[in-house]
């Protein structure tokens, strides 16, 4: 590194390069730098904490968060620097932790879905829409699907991943996305469309799901 004419002789300049240009250079430089790391953290943690906590609410979405990053620091010498946007790593090993709480996501949706109202899922109706936790059917269609089914449709809806995204997030071929997403969205299109309470605003917030 070339020192500037400004820094005295023995000035330190052995520091973090400055700049990186995406995420797969900020996994890189963390390695011999770990500190660069919080720049991740910064860019991506409030859309995985946001994610989580539509599907598991506020106080597990603050742990399913900070598991995350540590997750993906402690395994950050095996990412795959071809990938050089990281939300689809974050964002599968949050998955595979909200996965671990699949029973706790279900009842909140069943509860959801027969009363209206769930504790769980108080944090998850104020953070996205309550116009769409309120909708019992839409919570019983979610609660239905397979983990795997519901993780596909989250993620495309919720996180806004493409398909060929969504595969590299859950390790998955392009082509079980596409037959999970389709197999999510019928369900769910069929729970909006028995239900005649279901009002245009409704469906103009999930065009993704019901397409």
């Amino acid at each position: 590194m070339t020192r500037s004419p400004t820094e005295p002789p023995g000035a330190d300049v052995t520091g973090p390069p400055a700049g990186p240009e995406d995420d797969a250079e900020v996994v890189a430089q963390s390695l011999e730098h770990p500190e660069v790391f919080a720049g991740l953290y910064d860019c991506h943690a409030p859309d995985i904490h946001r994610y989580a906590a539509r599907r598991l609410g506020e106080g597990a979405a603050d742990d399913i968060t900070a598991e995350t990053f540590l997750i993906a620091f402690r395994s950050r010498r095996r990412y795959e620097s071809t990938h050089r946007n990281a939300r689809p790593w974050l964002y599968g090993i949050a998955a595979n932790l909200i996965g671990k709480h699949r029973r706790s996501e279900e009842r909140g949706l069943r509860a959801l879905a027969r009363t209206g109202q769930d504790p769980v899922a108080a944090s998850w109706s104020d953070r996205c829409d309550d116009r769409i936790a309120a909708q019992a059917p839409l919570a019983g269609a979610l609660a239905s699907l397979s983990p795997g089914d519901r993780h596909v449709l989250l993620l495309v809806a919720w996180a806004d991943l493409g398909y060929q995204e969504v595969a590299e997030a859950l390790g998955i071929p392009l082509g079980t996305v596409r037959s999970r997403l389709n197999r999510a969205r019928r369900k769910v299109r069929e729970a909006l469309h028995m239900d005649p309470s279901f009002t245009p605003d409704v469906m103009e917030l999930t065009p993704s799901w019901t397409k």
